[in-house]
């Protein structure tokens, strides 16, 4: 049984997802620090409360490779040109950085936005070529994020972490500067298994999860939430203290059917699949539009407006 939860009466807030990667005369063309910079301020003026991307390096596929522009200076640089909306990576790739100096970005990312950074993290993908072309580690994920994470949440929450792992180490490691939050950013950790599901209990602030733009997923997404809700309760963890934030992919803004299980339909048929949401405890939805369009941006704005209002 879900445990539905509510926050508090608060309107469910909704983000959008951007993207960092293409590659010279792509289609569509690659993003600029310019275009990023455009699709995160037409986010906030439109109403968007999150802008988020993602923490990658390269995507090699069977024709082509795309480059990825590096996630923390991004974040350093869209903090310095944006006043409310929150912003940040959907979820860091923690093997690229090592756990202490992980808190360390998130902190500083968080001062610079003057409290608005999301702080995601994620135990990484599967051994992917950008692992090997970086000279990251591609075996061991779950492990290395179980050190990673007590390392993260030690530095955070009490300023200070002395570990000595197999995979990570902080040997008497101090955050003396402080960002504008007493505990740094909250942390939220993506989990879809069983493990990455108690670890979330354990240490998180929230918990993220995706989901395609279909009602068969939604349905598939309440069965994650009720494993989500059992590893909390074998943590000794209350499921309503974790903060619920979902990625859903994708809406096809112009009808085109441009992405495969793209959803269309009008405002109030796309803000009521996303409100539904709230009634498995989700507290922020946050969705990929298609086309990629600074327009696409715009023509979502009824449907922020919608489920802020309802």
């Amino acid at each position: 049984t879900i445990r539905v939860r509510h926050s508090g009466g608060d309107r469910m807030r909704i983000g959008l997802i951007s993207e960092l990667h293409g590659r010279p005369g792509g289609d569509p063309p690659p993003p600029t620090w310019g275009s990023i910079q455009e699709r995160a301020q037409t986010a906030e003026e439109v109403g968007f409360d999150t802008f988020v991307y993602e923490d990658a390096l390269l995507y090699r596929g069977d024709d082509a490779t795309n480059g990825s522009w590096e996630a923390v200076a991004i974040s350093g640089a869209l903090a310095a040109v944006t006043e409310r909306i929150h912003i940040g990576p959907s979820v860091f790739n923690a093997p690229y950085r090592s756990a202490a100096l992980l808190a360390r970005i998130a902190d500083t990312l968080d001062e610079i936005s003057g409290g608005r950074f999301v702080f995601g993290l994620g135990a990484g993908n599967t051994a992917d070529s950008d692992y090997e072309a970086f000279g990251f580690p591609t075996d061991r994920r779950y492990s290395r994020f179980e050190e990673a994470i007590q390392i993260i949440h030690g530095l955070l929450k009490s300023d200070a972490a002395d570990f000595d792992g197999v995979y990570h180490s902080a040997k008497q490691s101090e955050l003396v500067l402080r960002g504008p939050r007493p505990e740094g950013p909250p942390i939220m950790i993506a989990a879809g298994g069983p493990k990455m599901m108690r670890l979330t209990a354990r240490y998180a602030d929230a918990w993220n999860w995706w989901t395609w733009g279909e009602h068969e997923s939604f349905d598939a997404l309440r069965e994650k939430v009720t494993q989500f809700e059992a590893a909390c309760e074998a943590e000794g963890r209350d499921p309503a203290t974790i903060q619920r934030t979902v990625d859903v992919y994708s809406f096809d803004v112009d009808g085109g059917a441009g992405e495969e299980h793209a959803m269309t339909g009008t405002t109030d048929e796309i803000a009521g699949n996303l409100l539904g949401l709230a009634d498995l405890g989700f507290d922020e939805v946050r969705v990929d539009l298609y086309p990629r369009t600074v327009g696409a941006i715009e023509a979502f704005a009824p449907v922020v407006a919608s489920v802020h209002t309802s």
